[in-house]
């Protein structure tokens, strides 16, 4: 389970062919970087419950 930005969707999908791997992720907003602490607190408690189900499939 990989967790990507929005600038490395095509990248991930790319590599993932390459390697002939049926990878699962999921995608949060570009950039990370620049950020405040409680934006990155706000991206990740939104895509909480995306990646708790990915991890159970």
């Amino acid at each position: 389970m990989n967790v990507i930005t929005t600038e490395f969707v095509v990248a991930f999908e790319s590599q993932c062919d390459a390697l002939g791997y049926d990878g699962a992720a999921v995608v949060v907003p570009h950039p990370i970087q620049n950020r405040q602490t409680a934006e990155i607190a706000a991206l990740a408690d939104e895509a909480f419950p995306a990646i708790i189900a990915a991890l159970a499939d």
